[in-house]
């Protein structure tokens, strides 16, 4: 080999490695461009020194000092967040328990259950709006003029109509790859229903747990259609509050507001997304694996 070490000659990629295609990869690029561009302007301009969104004057926090400074907004926050909260909690055991029973029993109209619980994920959101407005104008009526948070009621209990159905979905997914010969072991040794469920059955279905509450919070707290039609004339919400600040122009401040709720759907989605994912919530798989 006195003429040097041959090179490794670099293999063409094969019939299923894309990524490794330029003009694969030409065309995701130009995708995320087209999906985040907007988005990323948004946020840059939130920082504009200018009323005028389309001219940059230069770098300032004083919108956000001043969002942070509006009271009417921070209410409409914290009736967010609340919504959000309340209907996370009913939405994951409402879920969680619609998921057990389509995955564990049968029993007549399983079928026609598992269709309906589907209802409302496909649903067009704005038909679901002008439900739940039709809902509560006629066949239960809300009470007006209660004190907070009694006053959020209508929109907790729409949110929670079309969030569980996702919690639900995420759970059942889960319950997939569960070893069902665990729960017959813990039944050999004596445990019971409620032992089994506790200590073999929730174990396992704990990461999807997260996650779905993680996704019903987020669902709750972006959502703008269901909650317009839902809201009465003293229950403002963040998205709503957005709206309204929009129709009068599309200020700075109207970009920080959007960016802080951008920002804080993108972290739970990657939370909700990384605890789906991980590894290690594939509890006693991967160590048995390893072996």
């Amino acid at each position: 080999m006195g003429g040097g070490a041959l090179m490794p000659k670099k293999s063409p990629p094969g019939p299923l490695e894309y990524l490794r295609r330029w003009p694969m990869r030409l065309w995701l690029a130009a995708v995320g461009i087209f999906l985040y561009a907007p988005l990323i302007a948004l946020m840059v301009f939130s920082f504009n020194d200018s009323r005028r969104n389309i001219v940059w004057k230069g770098f300032t926090l004083k919108y956000y000092e001043k969002l942070f400074n509006d009271s009417a907004l921070l209410e409409a926050f914290a009736n967010s967040l609340t919504i959000a909260a309340v209907s996370t909690v009913v939405s994951l055991v409402i879920g969680a328990l619609a998921a057990l029973v389509l995955w564990r029993f049968r029993f007549p109209g399983k079928t026609a259950l598992d269709g309906a619980l589907a209802l409302p994920i496909v649903v067009p959101e704005i038909c679901m709006g002008v439900a739940m407005l039709v809902f509560f104008a006629k066949v239960m009526p809300w009470p007006q003029g209660m004190p907070w948070p009694l006053n959020l009621g209508a929109i907790i209990i729409a949110h929670v109509s079309f969030s569980f159905p996702f919690v639900a979905v995420v759970v059942r997914a889960r319950m997939a790859s569960f070893n069902r010969e665990m729960e017959e072991a813990a039944r050999d040794l004596g445990a019971g229903e409620f032992r089994t469920i506790k200590d073999v059955i929730l174990p396992h279905m704990a990461p999807s747990l997260v996650a779905g509450a993680l996704l019903a919070f987020t669902l709750s707290l972006d959502d703008f259609v269901i909650t317009f039609f839902t809201a009465g004339p003293d229950t403002v919400t963040f998205p709503v509050k957005v709206y309204s600040m929009v129709r009068f122009s599309v200020t700075p401040e109207v970009n920080a507001a959007s960016t802080v709720l951008i920002v804080l759907t993108v972290l739970l989605t990657a939370a909700a997304l990384k605890l789906q994912g991980n590894p290690a919530a594939t509890a006693g798989h991967g160590a048995g694996d390893a072996k």
